[in-house]
């Protein structure tokens, strides 16, 4: 009796219980706080999930389209399986509310576009599954909310291409698995902003050459894995990433390789080559002294006087050749390790042709059999059943090819001779993705040549001759998204050729002749989000020109010949994220210069224009967003005031004459409490010249710099001078006479001579 009445009064006394819900097919766990609705047959996410949920599996049903607010019910979700559950479509904003959830798998469904706000809300979010999809597209900005994100897997889906910042936001990934695609082409700047990147698989997909100037960017990169691409060569210094210490080439069609080709790797210590058809390998140049072992296997490395001097090398730096010999018939399968160099040896000319004939004689397997006899193909083409793929690149044709495979996904005729695209020149193709028609000497294409080719996405028509297009050149293409013209003959924007393409989101129009951007240059391309107008000729952008693309999210102008700012024109474009104005001969930058665009902006590239001066007021309203600021190569002498810029997370004042007196103490300042590493150096007065503004004791005596904690000592030794980079603008090495405001006389004298090559920031 006592201990009912102590129960009673328990009850009493504590709080009333929480009432969990869970549906009815499902399996809850009020303790672990899980509910299991796996092979449950469910069309939709359940709404009557209890609020407190931790971890919700929906795997192997059948959701297909997840919508917007889908998981409002359950801000607590960590961790989320949706994998197998026939997902089609992730509508924007479907996981908006989840800012606590860690982990999202959405692999083995069938989305074939990531939108821009598809993973909207997901700011704790550390990996990210979705392998096995059907991916084509990814929108820009689709990933600019996943800042914590560690793992990103993207494998066995059909991207084709990767465009520009592509993966813009993912600032701290570590890992990103892009293996098992039909990637074939990688934008230069793909992969800007992985600054914590150290893994990148790309093994099984189309390279045929090594993306160089991309994988430069990815300075901190460790281990590199590219197996399964077609390469065939790997040319001089093709490889430069300072960290890389992990590197697989392994089963490519690599026939040859620059002694030079990793010397620009000095922390590599594996290089797999295992698998090619190498049969000798000259040493590798001196610039990879931690090597410690290179994998041959695999292929026919002929053990002769050729190899003499790659096996004294390696005996000389201690590194471990993996592999056997395939020949001569004396030492074939002989270990690489073992042989020493005296063992290398040539017979007569004639005979080592008779024995090198009598081993590829014996050695060569028969045909194998086509996988698919019934893939059409034209003649001098080779289309592969498994992939998809149609490729006749480089065969000198004159005409356009007929007879592809009705279900080609890529079809790849570069280097060609066709000159013009006659209309209907690719029946029966209408599932083919991308198609490529790079340098073919193209000067015309025909109303209707693309007529049929209702799914292509991608096409390539960069590197020919064009300098003109007809209204009606694009007619039948409602699919493409990616437009590539760079590097043609174009004086002016094509207008009105885009008109037919309402799902043109980027436009590639680099490298051409383009003097002027007129209003209407733009009209019918409604949906474009990026444009791409840098190395052009273009001296004044009108008011009007950017207004049929109000969504447009980045815009690249650099290295045109623009005099100001385009303040007038960015009025149109008010959801601007990237701004790139690099290279152009931009002496002033006004007040407010960004103001149509002060809500959006993230990255803003001033760099390499001599800028000589801003307006205190020039980047007003920029400070809650901006993530990057590049500033670097201009002429510099003082800054904005940045105190109030708290999102940046990178900035470039590098190469500046900066005068570190007091107008730049609120520089010095605001560099004490960000957390950002600020390359800015001083240039005057000439006793703090190359060091550190940071480190300069000049600002203490400034009114407001007591606070400032104490410089660290000065040297009786001369500073260091700074490294030299890439050389600066032509524009730059000419006098210029411009127009500046009036300014207030300094009392101070000050020159402009000073250092002004600071290696650049990341």
């Amino acid at each position: 009796m006592p201990s009912l009445l102590l129960s009673l009064l328990l009850l009493c006394l504590c709080p009333t219980a929480h009432s969990a819900r869970c549906p009815k097919p499902c399996v809850c766990d009020q303790i672990r706080l899980t509910v299991a609705c796996a092979n449950k047959n469910l069309t939709q996410v359940p709404p009557a999930i209890d609020e407190i949920t931790v971890k919700l599996d929906l795997r192997s049903n059948d959701i297909q389209e997840l919508p917007t607010g889908a998981f409002k019910h359950t801000p607590y979700l960590t961790h989320l399986s949706l994998q197998r559950s026939n997902v089609r479509r992730v509508r924007e904003g479907a996981f908006r509310g989840l800012g606590r959830l860690v982990f999202l798998n959405l692999a083995n469904n069938n989305i074939d576009i990531l939108y821009q706000e598809s993973f909207d809300g997901l700011s704790s979010l550390k990996q990210l599954m979705l392998d096995r999809n059907r991916i084509e597209e990814i929108q820009p900005g689709a990933f600019s909310q996943l800042g914590l994100l560690n793992l990103l897997s993207l494998t066995h889906n059909q991207l084709v291409y990767l465009p520009n910042m592509v993966f813009q936001g993912l600032q701290n990934i570590k890992l990103l698995r892009l293996s098992h695609n039909a990637l074939n082409y990688l934008d230069t700047e793909a992969f800007a902003g992985l600054f914590s990147l150290t893994r990148l698989s790309l093994d099984h997909n189309e390279l045929q050459f090594f993306p160089t100037d991309t994988m430069t960017r990815l300075s901190e990169v460790t281990r590199l894995e590219l197996s399964h691409n077609p390469m065939t060569y790997l040319g001089e210094e093709s490889v430069s990433m300072a960290k890389l210490t992990h590197l697989f080439l392994d089963h490519m069609s690599l026939q040859d390789m620059s002694h030079s080709a990793v010397s620009k790797c000095p922390s590599l210590v594996h290089l797999d080559l295992s698998h090619n058809q190498l049969r000798v390998l000259q040493p590798l140049s001196p610039g990879t002294p931690s090597l410690a072992r290179v994998s041959l296997a695999g292929n026919p490395i002929y053990c002769n006087c050729y190899l003499r001097s790659l096996r004294e090398w390696a005996v000389g730096r201690k590194v471990r050749l993996l592999g056997s010999c395939g020949g001569p018939a004396h030492l074939s399968g002989e270990p690489l390790d073992n042989m020493t160099p005296s063992e290398l040896r040539c017979q007569s000319h004639d005979a080592m042709l008779k024995a090198e004939y009598e081993e590829a004689t014996r050695n060569t397997p028969p045909p194998a059999p086509p996988t698919d006899t019934h893939i059409k193909c034209p003649d001098n083409c080779v289309c592969q059943a498994e992939t998809q793929h149609s490729t006749c690149e480089n065969r000198g044709l004159s005409k356009i090819p007929r007879g592809f495979d009705p279900g080609s996904r890529l079809l790849d005729l570069r280097g060609n001779n066709f000159h013009y695209v006659p209309s209907g020149s690719f029946p029966g193709v209408s599932q083919a993705v991308s198609l490529h028609l790079q340098r073919c000497h193209i000067v015309d294409v025909e109303d209707g040549a693309f007529s049929g080719m209702r799914g292509l996405v991608y096409l390539y028509l960069s590197q020919n001759q064009l300098s003109s297009l007809s209204p009606d050149a694009f007619k039948g293409l409602p699919q493409l998204t990616y437009l590539h013209l760079e590097q043609n003959r174009f004086s002016l924007v094509p207008a009105g050729a885009f008109r037919l393409l309402p799902g043109l989101l980027a436009l590639h129009l680099e490298n051409n002749s383009i003097s002027a951007l007129g209003a209407g240059a733009l009209s019918g391309a409604d949906s474009l989000r990026s444009l791409y107008l840098s190395g052009n000729s273009i001296q004044h952008v009108a008011p009007g020109a950017l207004e049929p693309t109000p969504d447009l999210d980045t815009l690249h102008l650099g290295a045109n010949q623009l005099k100001e700012v385009p303040t007038d024109a960015l009025s149109a474009v008010g959801g601007l994220r990237e701004l790139r104005l690099t290279g152009n001969p931009i002496l002033w930058v006004g007040p407010q210069a960004f103001r149509p665009v002060q809500r959006t902006l993230k990255e803003l590239y001033l760099n390499n224009m001599g800028l000589e001066r801003m307006s205190p007021d020039s980047l007003s309203g920029l400070a809650p967003g901006l993530r990057s600021l590049f500033l670097e190569g201009n002429l510099l002498e003082e800054v904005p005031d940045f105190r109030s810029f708290r999102s940046l997370e990178v900035i470039n004042l590098a190469e500046n004459p900066l005068m570190c007196d007091c107008p730049l103490l609120a520089l010095r300042m605001w560099i004490e409490k960000v957390n950002l590493r600020v390359r800015a150096t001083c240039a005057n007065p000439p006793e703090v010249r190359g060091r550190w503004v940071k480190d300069v004791h000049t600002f203490h005596s400034c009114p407001g710099g007591e606070s400032l904690p104490p410089a660290p000592p000065t040297t009786t030794q001369s500073p260091r001078p700074p490294k030299a980079t890439k050389p600066k603008p032509t524009h730059l090495n000419r006098k210029r006479q411009a127009k500046m405001p009036p300014t207030k006389t300094r009392t101070k004298t000050k020159t402009r001579t000073g250092p002004r090559d600071v290696k650049k920031a990341v």
